[in-house]
């Protein structure tokens, strides 16, 4: 018994530290923008693929404690953004509350499933639509947010001159929750489905990286 207690412990040691160091990449690369929303929501370099990693490397349990955390230092990154959502005047309690949870919390976590494929498929296809679904889930909780919590802006979105051909028939055939749900989905598409684009292409391409693929076999 003492003999198998090195190695346990050597393991433990060594997934603290290689989860300490994707969580440290995924914390820097959210912080690099490659485009950013005015209202919220940015495109960066694969921002998520770290913690995608620690779940398909360590499992899936260990993998929604990562996005915890993840998501906790990401408030903590951004909380010049976060604590606008505690102005009174602007948003109830209960509503800064549901977008920390939704945009941050729920949002984070759902990486951590990442590795749901594993031993399912091939390496590179398992990681790469672990990381398609993933994303996907990370979408619809923007999604969610925005219908709840967002979609008074609506209509002025609609409204603006970049949207107008389009906006204008969008205002004339929705309105109340239906035009929030259509509103959600389209300005979360425009940094969300270029950030699934990216995440999936890094993904394959470090699939394919004989020292990286090594470690995700």
């Amino acid at each position: 018994m003492k003999s198998m207690s090195v190695p346990i412990s050597h393991a433990k040691t060594l997934r603290l530290v290689e989860t300490g160091i994707l969580l440290a990449i995924a914390t820097v690369l959210n912080m690099i923008k490659l485009y950013q929303l005015p209202f919220g929501g940015e495109i960066t370099f694969a921002s998520a693929l770290p913690i995608v990693l620690i779940s398909y490397r360590h499992g899936i349990k260990w993998g929604l404690f990562s996005g915890f955390v993840y998501s906790l230092l990401q408030i903590a990154t951004g909380f010049g953004t976060v604590k606008s959502f505690f102005v009174p005047e602007d948003y109830a309690i209960w509503a800064s509350i549901g977008i920390i949870l939704l945009d941050y919390v729920i949002a984070c976590m759902v990486l951590g499933l990442g590795g749901m494929f594993r031993n399912k498929f091939k390496s590179a296809p398992a990681l790469c639509l672990g990381t398609a679904v993933t994303m996907l889930l990370k979408y619809i909780a923007h999604i969610i947010s925005g219908v709840l919590f967002f979609g008074a802006w609506a209509e002025w979105f609609f409204s603006q001159e970049g949207f107008y051909a389009v906006g204008a028939k969008i205002l004339d055939n929705f309105s109340g929750t239906g035009l929030a749900v259509i509103y959600s989905v389209f300005y979360n598409g425009l940094h969300m489905i270029p950030e699934i684009i990216i995440t999936m292409i890094v993904a394959y391409v470090i699939s394919k990286v004989p020292a990286i693929a090594k470690k995700i076999n």
